[in-house]
């Protein structure tokens, strides 16, 4: 997942006002205080107290000897030592100490215990949806139903460990991560303080957050937000109104761009702007902050206001676009500069951008030593930095090449930004977007007037909603540029890189942005890489020219590689049309599938049963497809999956169709037998629809599995048995019923869960088994004796976890069908 973030436009042109005068242009003595600051947290964080004490005490010493130095030779730097020695002094301090308490907070070891604890607690941001890529329940807000999970930041003011007349008072300031259902933890706002009982887990190392808490009831006795908040909320949810009028896609993306807000925001467009690397314009940073502050800034000017007028009133739109968005580390970094900006217009100060970023950093970490950590925080200082020290530069030098000004800084943002979050991505993530420089070259030009038009609609919603659609359906064309770059840029082959994660991945990434940055300032160099990556073309075009195109012809199934789920495609005989059983659980990895098989017409959408890795990618069947009917099983638990189908259903105005054991469905090239289920779970069981996140250990998850559609496909290349995650109990009754189940295919139970019969399979005798499955799941999907027992049966197993999507052709005789692996050698097997 890419994410490049940039800073703002006031950066940027901060930094040009003296790029042109080189690096001793820039005020640099306020730098290696903040670095001791940020090393002194980060250490702290991840190796331990005593470490950040010994930081900030080495920072003092080096600062007294600077000082001495500095003061022997009359130089400037002795503001540089004043300022290192001030920074140690509180990293060994009050930092040290925070650390310190952080550490031995109690809450802390009642979570590593497992316990119960009754908290009164004061909320810092505003809950987030939770999402997950567990298979099992809808845990994680991805589709709509009263099971989604809120992931809520608080301060715990007070804690009572145990329960009842157990409970023991502790005293904690900490902080913990509470994760709790959605409704009537959703709608709470920063500052609100309310009371909870909570499950404790020990929180994740190399952070400020004493424990995790799980929540299973609503808050209780909450107090009332400020009235800022509550502005705040009507403001966003006055924007979200407006955003209606747009495509579902834009409508979900424009709260994103202008305020932060992506709770509207589809899946697929969640991943496709990660992958293109565009996930920055919705995660509000120093970008936003530059451009709502320009435009206020311009306005000033054209209303012939002074400095200090025209910088007061940026100030006042600042604060209030800072609480309109949330305090989110980047959010807060961007604020933090962005008034530093302010005051420095004011005072008449130039070559400020260096000063103001050491501040912003000294400043927050030590206010919030989280930051130290916090991947957003990171990128957003790099990306600041980069902009300073690099894009300036580099603007000046494509200007003194005849280029435009507008254009030279277009081309030099995007390219240094990407540099200087490489490393950064590459450790921290693992993943690093090849096309973000592409892709941000050609969004910058919409950014700018979709922020300003969002912002307008924004204030205007609560006064004149239909002002505030109107300025929506402006911006519209710009939301949907936006969308379409971001789509084409994911679906490029190769657009995200995996890289090696952990420090050792980042280590690697910046020195091999080094070396190509000292590559290219030699003629004879640049020469060197523009030929290597000429002869990596031709190369590349060469395999793809060899090696057969993807999807193969004539195939009869694929199934998707849809993570820890479900996602089978079975061809009609109709070129683009196809039926699709299942859908996985997020909607862009099915969409991106279909998109490969050129599928565009889908008769018929098949769920199999009411667990979220089977129906929750159901929305990206229709992206751009028609559909002609969704059909279910029997079963109708749990409530909250079935109303989600219903409701998709009568979204989309298509069909809903209930299958049973012993219908028939046809095309040229497919039939559809319904084999069943006939089995019946116990009625205490299907009335609770409750499920867990491991459906293996939970009853109520189980009866939801034998509740599966049974489905025997007839195709060219043989019988393919789909049997949804029936377990033992559905597995035996289809046994005893005499049922047929012979299959050249067979797409392997519940993932090839350990709850299978042995009978079973060998009753199938398959010469295919497709396991759809996620890799390094944490169900220990498929279980090893399960795939021992195909193998025995002389089966070829066919994993997605190892080979992508996987499709089975015809073969030379009917019950010899062949498997193709999706990937860069399309490996043949039989």
């Amino acid at each position: 997942m890419t994410v490049v973030r940039f800073g703002s436009g006031a950066d940027v042109r901060a930094a040009a006002q003296d790029g042109s005068r080189g690096q001793a242009g820039r005020d640099l003595r306020l730098v290696p205080a903040a670095l001791v600051v940020w090393a002194g947290a980060l250490v702290g964080l991840l190796c331990g107290w005593p470490v950040a004490a010994c930081v900030g005490a080495a920072a003092v010493a080096g600062g007294v000897l600077l000082w001495l130095r500095a003061h022997r030779h009359r130089s400037r730097a002795v503001h540089a030592a004043v300022a290192l020695v001030g920074c140690g002094v509180l990293v060994a301090g009050p930092l040290t100490a925070r650390l310190h308490g952080v550490e031995h907070d109690p809450v802390r070891s009642a979570a590593e215990d497992g316990a119960i604890a009754e908290l009164r607690v004061e909320l810092r941001e505003r809950p987030r949806l939770l999402r997950s890529d567990s298979g099992g329940g809808l845990g994680d807000g991805t589709a709509q139903g009263d099971r989604r999970s809120v992931l809520v930041p608080v301060e715990v003011v007070s804690a009572r460990v145990g329960t009842g007349d157990d409970a023991e008072a502790v005293h904690t300031t900490g902080r913990m991560l509470l994760i709790g259902p959605a409704e009537g933890w959703e709608h709470l706002l920063p500052g609100q303080r309310t009371n909870a009982v909570a499950s404790l887990a020990a929180a994740r190392p190399g952070e400020l957050t004493v424990a995790v808490g799980f929540v299973r009831g609503p808050p209780e006795g909450t107090s009332e937000a400020s009235w800022w908040q509550r502005s705040a909320a009507m403001l966003r949810e006055g924007l979200r109104s407006a955003a209606g009028v747009l495509g579902e896609d834009e409508a979900g993306l424009l709260p994103g761009i202008v305020v932060g807000d992506t709770s509207g925001q589809s899946e697929r467009v969640r991943q496709e702007f990660l992958d293109s690397g565009l996930s920055h314009l919705t995660a509000v940073s120093g970008t936003h902050v530059g451009i709502v502050c320009g435009a206020v800034l311009l306005l000033a000017r054209v209303l012939r206001f002074g400095p200090t007028v025209s910088a007061s009133v940026a100030g006042v739109v600042l604060v209030g676009f800072v609480v309109l968005v949330g305090y989110q580390p980047s959010v807060l970094r961007a604020g933090v500069m962005g008034t530093l900006s302010l005051a420095a217009l004011v005072l008449g100060r130039r070559r400020s951008a260096v000063p103001a970023l050491s501040v912003a950093v000294g400043g927050l970490v030590l206010y919030d030593p989280a930051m130290a950590t916090s991947m957003a925080f990171t990128l957003s200082v790099v990306s600041t930095a980069g902009l300073v020290f690099l894009a300036s530069r580099w603007a000046a030098t494509l200007g003194g090449r005849r280029l435009p000004p507008g254009a030279a800084e277009a081309v030099a943002v995007p390219v240094a930004a990407f540099v200087v979050t490489v490393p950064v991505l590459g450790g921290m993530v693992g993943e690093i977007s090849l096309v973000s420089v592409v892709a941000n070259l050609l969004a910058t030009p919409v950014v700018a007037p979709v922020m300003v038009l969002g912002v307008l609609a924004t204030v205007v919603a609560p006064l004149s909603p239909d002002v505030a659609e109107l300025l929506v359906h402006v911006a519209g064309p710009g939301v949907s540029w936006l969308v379409w770059v971001a789509r084409e840029s994911a679906a490029v082959p190769g657009a995200v890189l995996a890289w090696p994660p952990g420090w050792w991945g980042g280590l690697l990434a910046a020195v091999i942005m080094v070396a190509v940055l000292v590559a290219f300032r030699h003629r004879l160099a640049r020469t060197a890489v523009v030929v290597a990556l000429v002869m990596v073309l031709v190369v590349l075009t060469g395999v793809h020219v060899v090696v057969p195109g993807w999807p193969p012809g004539r195939w009869s199934v694929v199934a998707c590689d849809v993570g820890q789920g479900d996602g089978l495609v079975l061809a009609t005989g109709q070129p683009g049309r196809a039926v699709v059983v299942d859908t996985g659980q997020e909607p862009g990895a099915l969409d991106r599938c279909l998109n490969r098989l050129g599928v565009d017409r889908v008769p018929l959408v098949v769920v199999s049963h009411l667990h979220a890795d089977h129906f929750g990618g159901l929305q990206g069947v229709f992206e751009g497809r028609s559909v002609g009917a969704i059909a279910v099983g029997q079963g109708r638990t749990p409530s909250w999956a079935w109303q989600a189908v219903v409701n998709e259903a009568r979204s989309r105005q298509v069909r809903l169709v209930e299958l049973s054991a012993g219908d028939t469905v046809s095309w040229d090239a497919l039939t559809l037998d319904v084999l069943g289920p006939h089995y019946t779970a116990p009625a205490a069981r299907q009335e609770t629809g409750e499920e867990t996140e491991d459906s293996e250990s939970s009853e109520d998850g189980t009866a939801i599995n034998n509740a599966s559609l049974v489905l025997r496909a007839s195709t060219p290349a043989g019988r393919i048995l789909l049997t949804g995650d029936i377990e033992v109990a559905a597995q035996g009754d289809l046994l005893a019923r005499g049922v047929d189940v012979r299959a050249e295919i067979l797409k392997v139970p519940h993932h090839g869960s350990r709850h299978t019969r042995r009978e079973f399979l060998t009753a199938v005798r398959a010469r295919v088994a497709l396991v759809s499955v996620g890799a390094d799941n944490s169900h220990g999907h498929p279980n090893g004796e399960i795939v021992r027992t195909l193998r025995g049966s002389g089966a070829l197993i066919a994993r997605t976890d190892e080979g992508g999507d996987i499709a089975v052709v015809p073969g030379d005789t009917e019950d010899a069908p062949v498997v193709v692996r999706r990937g860069q050698d399309n490996r043949r097997e039989t």
